[in-house]
């Protein structure tokens, strides 16, 4: 598709999935009804069902039929790979309406769905696919009469809970891997934003995947969630989220049996900017998308800025300016640039937080209140604080929304020590010329991911994504993405 023709579109022509999708087709089970909203407009755009552990067990029985049946995971690793390319195929196939269907349920706009995420998400899928037949083992030093080395096994089943603010993309780092390796895949949409990742599942089915490889099940975290974590025939389970939520299936996994996990979690990531970072306006650019992109609904949201005193008074005015040059509008309107939060809970939440903040000692440069909006959705203003103080909530917790702490340094040791904090790791980033002082940054600073001169991923798929601390652990994307699904097996040989 163009990226020249228009994109907008009217919502309520947009035919939705239904159902959980288990064994190849769409399945409907009884459970509690979940309203699922527009986050633009806040009108009812469907509902979903809590299936809990009868539609976890459910598809649990169809991915050990489907293993059973196919030898997915003995298949030839290219003859694999052919089924993976197909569904990639059939996702762009369908990316306008995989776009519409992401931009109506999420904060995801239009202009980025279609050309981007579904793109995008065809892309890992793709990838993952020319992995088929790259994963190896090793031959160790033994003596003359032996033969010792490993091999990279699938679990079987994987278990994939994923987040509402890229529903998609996320989703495929998890599941693309996961099938690449030979595995059977049970995952778990968000509840506010389930009908693309459903639609996915339909693709898949469409392409030629055999059924019950793929399962996508609908329900609350705490039902359907749980029932993934503990159940035994389930493997390993990657999760993206909140901190505090991947504490709890870390415990889960435990106590229900033990079985390794993969959690990219919460962020309260730096963005140091010195005194020498290029040109100016592109840094502003920069800076400001790297905390109002998705209305700051982004796991790496760069919410804390640390600049040089030098250059700190022309590079706020210019943020300033980008925060003030948003549109505020519906996600389906190609020309909106600033999307609501995903829900009035969510928008309730970062303002509290906000508020809390100031009441803390916090000043406002811009924002904390409500930004209005053509219609119903909850949209929050892009805001940044300053003289947040390390133990201001501001510092401490993160918000995921569009704040942004300001604070300013004289010496790069001063900025690193800032940078550092207690609880998160996730990412960082420098904007600088100098190189030396970058590689400094990028080797000190304790974050998963370090960015120079940009802050965020780029389309590529060979970069590991993932965390220190409290941000998690273990990596989405790149090698270590599909190692993930794999366990490493030992072999010793005797020669008789």
């Amino acid at each position: 598709m163009s990226l020249s023709m228009s994109l907008s579109f009217n919502p309520d022509t947009v035919v939705l999935p239904t159902g959980h999708h288990i064994g190849g087709r769409f399945v409907e089970l009884p459970g509690e009804t979940i309203p699922v909203l527009r986050p633009s407009d806040e009108r009812p755009m469907g509902h979903v069902t809590d299936g809990g552990a009868a539609a976890v067990e459910l598809a649990v029985t169809a991915a050990r039929d489907a293993l059973a049946r196919t030898g997915w995971a003995k298949m030839a690793p290219r003859d694999r790979a052919k089924v993976l390319y197909a569904f990639a195929a059939r996702i762009e196939e369908k990316a306008e309406y995989l776009g519409r269907l992401e931009a109506m349920g999420s904060s995801r706009l239009i202009s980025g769905t279609v050309t981007g995420d579904a793109v995008r998400t065809a892309g890992v899928v793709r990838y993952f696919a020319e992995y088929c037949d790259k994963l190896e083992g090793i031959v160790t030093a033994t003596k003359a009469d032996t033969l010792s080395y490993t091999r990279r096994e699938p679990y079987g089943i994987a278990g994939a809970i994923v987040p509402w603010n890229f529903p998609m993309i996320t989703a495929a780092w998890k599941f693309a891997p996961a099938l690449a390796a030979g595995n059977a895949v049970v995952m778990k949409t968000s509840e506010l934003t389930p009908h693309s990742l459903l639609a996915l599942a339909e693709c898949a089915a469409e392409a030629g995947l055999p059924g019950g490889l793929f399962n996508v099940v609908n329900g609350w975290g705490h039902t359907t969630g749980a029932a993934i974590v503990a159940h035994p025939a389930i493997g390993i389970v990657s999760f993206t989220g909140s901190t505090k939520t991947g504490a709890a299936i870390m415990a889960l996994a435990a106590h229900s049996g033990i079985k390794p996990v993969v959690l990219e979690l919460g962020g309260k990531s730096p963005q140091i900017v010195t005194n020498n970072p290029g040109e100016i306006e592109a840094v502003a650019t920069r800076v400001a998308n790297a905390f109002m992109a998705n209305a700051g609904q982004v796991c790496t949201l760069a919410s804390r800025l640390i600049v040089q005193r030098g250059v700190a008074d022309e590079l706020l005015d210019r943020v300033l300016a980008r925060t003030k040059a948003i549109k505020a509008g519906p996600t389906w309107d190609e020309t909106t640039t600033f999307p609501p939060v995903i829900s009035k809970t969510q928008f309730d939440r970062i303002d509290g937080m906000v508020q809390q903040s100031v009441a803390q000692g916090a000043g406002v440069l811009t924002g904390a209140a409500r930004l209005d909006g053509p219609n119903e959705g909850h949209f929050y203003a892009p805001t940044i604080l300053t003289d947040v103080a390390q133990d201001n909530i501001g510092y401490t917790d993160e918000f995921f929304g569009p704040v942004m702490s300001v604070t300013r340094f004289d010496d790069i040791e001063e900025a690193i020590t800032q940078a550092q904090h207690p609880t998160y790791g996730l990412s960082a980033s420098v904007h600088t010329q100098d190189l030396r002082l970058a590689m400094k940054v990028a080797d000190t600073v304790e974050a998963g991911m370090v960015w120079v001169n940009q802050h965020g991923r780029d389309p590529e798929f060979t970069y590991a994504a993932g965390g220190w601390k409290g941000s998690g652990f273990g990596k989405d994307m790149g090698r270590a993405g599909i190692e993930e699904f794999t366990r490493q097996k030992a072999v010793w040989i005797n020669y008789l």
